[in-house]
């Protein structure tokens, strides 16, 4: 059911509670600490967990520890500054001839050295609070991202394209992917939203918080996680669910046909078929997009709305390009 990207989703769960630790002594996230003089060699930011960062004010060489952070120097068209990435990048595929550093949440430290970045993107949803320890003490700037919500996912590469030398890219591309959520918005303005189970891990069965931006993201795409917890990933048992009743489950699939055979083998599984949703066939399969806060996941939002409400898109209307095609057509 579940994709070795969605285990290393999930092992980046206790990677974002680390990160999470971090005091978030800051009032504006990824602000200037300090205006750049007129020549300056470098910049101090601060990032979006807290941390001070010096950055070089020309950033040539950039190493993404995580798949979201590659789509993003993708959709920005700065693919040409990008060094390296992980094993786990893919989207679009050309990431993948990139050289690798290994996995997200355990990247080799001696690659990236060997890549000489003048910069490295790191993101607490899958990312570890040492790695960005151990780069900072051999002297190489990490800027992490720490989005909990969908426009904060905006904010992010907002902030990151300023540091690339790409705030003109960067404003595009988020006033694109703004566009498309307030005409999405436009639709659902009058639906009541869908009480959902979002499944992230399916044993133990874990779902999500109220805090992560998957769960803003099922808000933008008209529904509702019928889980209320302050924890970011919790774990829930199927009496629960079963008492909630949750109207549709969602679970990740990769491949054509995914929504009925998932919805088969949920309904043949002790747990999963006493639970309502499953019994109705209820079951809504979503893109890998979804475990990454990213230009991507503006489309994955849009899919899931026209699953759970078909009626509001029963008038045809214009097809806005995809992100991630508008990004490689650049």
């Amino acid at each position: 059911m579940f994709t070795a990207r969605r285990r290393i989703f999930a092992v980046g769960i206790a990677s974002a509670v680390l990160f999470g630790a971090i005091p978030q002594a800051f009032a504006a996230r990824g602000t200037l600490s300090r205006a750049s003089a007129p020549g300056d060699a470098s910049k101090t930011v601060t990032d979006e967990v807290g941390r001070t960062v010096l950055v070089p004010a020309e950033v040539r060489r950039i190493v993404t520890l995580a798949p979201n952070l590659t789509e993003i120097i993708y959709a920005l068209g700065l693919e040409d500054r990008l060094a390296g990435d992980t094993t786990y990048c893919d989207t679009p595929p050309a990431a993948k001839a990139k050289p690798h550093v290994g996995s997200p949440v355990s990247p080799s430290l001696e690659a990236i050295v060997a890549l000489h970045p003048d910069l490295v993107l790191a993101t607490t949803s899958i990312n570890r609070v040492a790695t960005a320890d151990a780069l900072d003490r051999l002297g190489i700037p990490v800027y992490t991202s720490d989005p909990h919500t969908v426009r904060g996912v905006l904010e992010s590469i907002t902030h990151m394209a300023g540091l690339m030398g790409a705030a003109a890219e960067g404003a595009a591309l988020v006033a694109q992917m703004q566009a498309r959520l307030d005409a999405l918005h436009a639709r659902l303005k009058d639906q009541p939203p869908v009480a959902v189970l979002f499944v992230v891990w399916e044993d133990p069965l874990v779902t999500t918080g109220q805090n992560t931006f998957i769960a803003d993201a099922l808000r933008w795409a008209g529904a509702r996680s019928v889980i209320e917890s302050k924890q970011n990933y919790p774990h829930v048992t199927f009496e629960e669910v079963v008492r909630l009743k949750p109207d549709y489950i969602i679970v990740t699939g990769e491949h054509e046909g995914a929504d009925a055979s998932e919805g088969a083998s949920l309904r043949a599984r002790a747990g999963w078929k006493d639970i309502r949703a499953v019994q109705e066939g209820h079951v809504a399969v979503v893109g890998s997009e979804w475990d990454r806060p990213s230009p991507g996941l503006i489309d994955g939002i849009e899919q899931l709305a026209r699953d759970l409400h078909p009626g509001a898109f029963a008038k045809p209307v214009a097809t806005n390009h995809r992100v991630r095609e508008y990004a490689c057509a650049r």
